[in-house]
C-alpha cells in the first residue's frame, strides 16, 4: 500500500473517530463546512508533500472475483416432495429463479455463483454435525441428485462451493464411535484429556464416565485431532472426492480459526495456519482454479492472515458490521473506518462480503425500513470482494435468534406453506410471510428484490466494480459516504446517502487519486443529472458536488 493510503486512512480514522462524530454536523450546518475544511485543506497539503502521484494497489484477478454468491440452506428453499423440507430435486426446480442461463433477461436474480450449507449425511437438521461425508444426506436426496444439479448449475454458468466442516464430526461418526474404546486406532482421532483443562470446562465432555474429549462447539461435535497424520490424510481425501466425484468448484471452510488447541490457546494458533498452508497447497494440486472461502469469525485483523497461503478469499465480519451500522445510524463513521480497515488488510479484492448468515440476525431485522437494506445491498454490491447473499435476504426476510429462526423456509407466495412445500413446513415461516414474498416482488419496480436484481446486473456489467481498486472520498456530511472503483479503462464514484432527508449542499474530497481530465459525468445507478469535477493536480478533486442526492439513496457515477 502506498504511503497516501495510510495517511488517508488515519485522516479518516480522525475524522471520524475522535471524540464519536461532535465534530461533524448534518447537512446543511455550517460548522461542518468550515471544520472540515480546515482539516481537509490540512489534508491535501501534507498529502501532496508526502507523494504528489498516485499510488495504485495491485494484484492478481480470479474467477470468482467476476461472481456473485448465494448462500443457501437446501432444507428451506424449495420442497418438491410435499414432506416439509428442502431438497436437491426443489432446488433444481428453482434455479431458474437464481439465473435461467440467459443474460439477455432481467427476471431473474442473476446470481452466478451458490454457496450450499452442509448436505453430508448428519442426524441434526443443520448439518454441522456430519456422519458420513462420502454421502447425500438422504433428507436432501441422493448422490444422482446431486449431480443432475451440478449439471443444471453448470449449464447456466453458475460454480458451486459446498460447506466442508473439518473442525469436528458428529458424534455419530464410526471414526467417533470406535474412538470411545481407548485400544482403538481411531482413539488419537480425536483430542481427550483426563481432566478439562480449567477454565475451558465448557468445551470438555464425558462418555461413560471415562475421560473428557473436546468439543467446542457441542457435546455431539468433537473436535478431530489433527496432530495425526491419519486425521489429516483422512479430511485429504474427502476434499480428493467431493473436488474429482462430485465436480465442486471449492469449498466454504467451517469454524478454521479452531482447527488445532495449544494449551490454553484455542483459536488462530500458529499450528492452525501451518495446517491450513499444506491444505492450500494440497487441494490446488488437485484443482488449482478450486476456491475456498473461510469462516473466521473474529476481526479483520484475524481474519486477513488467512488469506493468500491459506483461503482464497474469507468472509469479513467487520466489514459486514460496518454496512449495517452506517445504513441503521444514518452515519457513514461506522463503514469508513471497516473500509479502510479491509483495504490495508487484504490482497487487491480477495475477500468476502455478506450483510447476514445462517449464524446471523437477518439484515431486514437489524434496520428500520427496505429503503436502509437498499443502502446495505449497494454497499456490498459496489464495494471490491467478492458478495455472498443470504438466501431470501433479497426480499427482505426476517429472523433472530433462536437458529432455527433465521433459517426458516424461503418465502415463495403467500399461500399456505408459502410456496416453499405443499405440506406442514418444517419451521413456521416468518409472520410477515403472506405480504413479504417473492410473488409479490417479482413485477414491482420498487421491490427490494428488484433492485438487488438491478445490483447485481450493475456489477456485471461494470470491471470496475468487480475488479477495481478502491480509494476513499472525503465527505463533510457525517450521513454521506463516498469512494471511487477504477480499473485503467473505468472510473465509477458512488455516493451513499444514509440520510432520511436529501441533501444538496455536500462537498466531496479525495487529495489524491487516479483520474486525470474527466470530460463528463453520468450516472449509471440513481436518477438525476450529474456534473464533472474538476481534476486537481495530484488527480483528485476538492469541493466536488456531482449532484443533489435524495433520501436514503446510493448512486453510481461514471467519471468519463
Amino acid at each position: 500500500m502506498g504511503r497516501w493510503r495510510w495517511l488517508w486512512i488515519m485522516v479518516v480514522g480522525l475524522l471520524v473517530g475522535c471524540g464519536g462524530d461532535a465534530e461533524v454536523t448534518p447537512a446543511g450546518g455550517e460548522e461542518a463546512v468550515e471544520v472540515t475544511a480546515e482539516v481537509t485543506a490540512e489534508v491535501v497539503a501534507t498529502a501532496t508533500a508526502e507523494m504528489a502521484t498516485f499510488e495504485p494497489k495491485v494484484g492478481e484477478h480470479y474467477w470468482w472475483n467476476d461472481r456473485v454468491f448465494y448462500e443457501i440452506f437446501v432444507r428451506s428453499f424449495y420442497d418438491s416432495d410435499g414432506d416439509g423440507v428442502g431438497d436437491l430435486v426443489g432446488l433444481i426446480e428453482k434455479l431458474d429463479y437464481l439465473n435461467d442461463g440467459d443474460p439477455t433477461t432481467d427476471d431473474d436474480l442473476g446470481v452466478t455463483g451458490i454457496w450450499l450449507m452442509p448436505i453430508m449425511e448428519s442426524p441434526s437438521y443443520h448439518g454441522y454435525d456430519v456422519v458420513d461425508y462420502y454421502r447425500i444426506d438422504e433428507e436432501y436426496g441422493t448422490q444422482a441428485d446431486f449431480l443432475r444439479f451440478m449439471e443444471e448449475a453448470r449449464a447456466r454458468d453458475i460454480k458451486v462451493v459446498v460447506d466442508l466442516v473439518i473442525n469436528h464430526t458428529g458424534s455419530g461418526h464410526p471414526w467417533f464411535q470406535q474412538a470411545q474404546d481407548e485400544a482403538s486406532p481411531y482413539r488419537d482421532y480425536y483430542v481427550w484429556a483426563e481432566e478439562p483443562i480449567e477454565g475451558q470446562e465448557a468445551y470438555w465432555h464425558q462418555r461413560g464416565g471415562g475421560d473428557y474429549y473436546y468439543a467446542y462447539f457441542w457435546g455431539e461435535m468433537p473436535d478431530l485431532n489433527y496432530r495425526n497424520e491419519a486425521v489429516t490424510e483422512g479430511m485429504y481425501e474427502v476434499t480428493r472426492y467431493w473436488l474429482e466425484e462430485m465436480g465442486v468448484d471449492g469449498f466454504r471452510m467451517d469454524a478454521i480459526k479452531h482447527l488445532i488447541e495449544v494449551g490454553r490457546s484455542i483459536e488462530n494458533t500458529d499450528e492452525t495456519h501451518e495446517w491450513l498452508e499444506a491444505y492450500h497447497q494440497f487441494y490446488k494440486g488437485i484443482n488449482p482454479e478450486a476456491l475456498t472461502v473461510g469462516e473466521v469469525w473474529s476481526t479483520t485483523d484475524d481474519v486477513a492472515p488467512y488469506v493468500e497461503d491459506e483461503m482464497d478469499i474469507a468472509f469479513d465480519f467487520e466489514l459486514a458490521e460496518g454496512m449495517l451500522e452506517s445504513s441503521f445510524s444514518r452515519r457513514a463513521v461506522h463503514i469508513e473506518r471497516a473500509q479502510a480497515k479491509v483495504q490495508a488488510a487484504y490482497p487487491l479484492n480477495q475477500f468476502a462480503t455478506f450483510l447476514a448468515n445462517h449464524d446471523q440476525e437477518r439484515t431486514r431485522s437489524r434496520l428500520f425500513n427496505d429503503e436502509q437494506a437498499k443502502l446495505a445491498a449497494a454497499l456490498q454490491m459496489t464495494f471490491g470482494g467478492v458478495p455472498f447473499i443470504y438466501y431470501g435476504e433479497e426480499i427482505g426476510m426476517q429472523g433472530k435468534k433462536p437458529d432455527e429462526n433465521l433459517r426458516r423456509p424461503m418465502q415463495w407466495s403467500p399461500e399456505a406453506g408459502v410456496g416453499f412445500t405443499t405440506g406442514t413446513p418444517w419451521r413456521e415461516p416468518f409472520e410477515d410471510y403472506d405480504e413479504r414474498h417473492v410473488a409479490g416482488q417479482t413485477a414491482d419496480s420498487e421491490s427490494l428484490l428488484s433492485y438487488y436484481r438491478g445490483l447485481i446486473r450493475l456489477r456485471g456489467e461494470h470491471e470496475a466494480l468487480r475488479r477495481g481498486d478502491w480509494v476513499p472520498v472525503m465527505s463533510d456530511n457525517r450521513g454521506v459516504y463516498a469512494f471511487l472503483r477504477y480499473t485503467s479503462s473505468e472510473r465509477l464514484l458512488i455516493v451513499v446517502n444514509f440520510n432520511k432527508e436529501a441533501v444538496e449542499t455536500y462537498q466531496l474530497e479525495m487529495a489524491l487519486g487516479p483520474l486525470t481530465a474527466v470530460e463528463g459525468a453520468s450516472l449509471v445507478w440513481g436518477e438525476g443529472e450529474a456534473v464533472a469535477p474538476i481534476v486537481t493536480e495530484t488527480g483528485g478533486f476538492v469541493g466536488y458536488r456531482p449532484l443533489a442526492l435524495p433520501a436514503e439513496t446510493a448512486v453510481v457515477i461514471n467519471l468519463e
